[in-house]
């Protein structure tokens, strides 16, 4: 089973997408991040559920989505995950994912 560890980076993600959610309902924010939170946990059994975010690099960067949002995340060569950053559909993650 791989162990699942967030970036300080995703961590800061997941609280931008709350507090923007927040200010029209706080409970609707809190069901994204906990819906972005138990996607995620699915990579513990299955780390290579999603597809690789680019075909050329070598490293093992891959998405999963969840509703409007992308969860990119690194399978270390242990076999273990860390999550690097959950982006909406419509932001270009090339920016940060370079």
């Amino acid at each position: 089973m791989a162990k699942i560890s967030w970036t300080s980076e995703a961590e800061r993600w997941l609280k931008d997408i709350y507090d923007y959610i927040a200010t029209d309902d706080r409970s609707a924010a809190a069901r994204v991040i906990i819906g972005i939170y138990e996607k995620a946990q699915i990579l513990t059994q299955f780390p290579e559920i999603g597809y690789r975010y680019d075909k050329h690099r070598n490293d093992e960067v891959r998405i999963v989505l969840y509703g409007h949002y992308r969860i990119a995340y690194l399978v270390r060569a242990d076999g273990d995950v860390d999550i690097l950053g959950v982006f909406h559909g419509a932001l270009d993650m090339q920016r940060y994912l370079l």
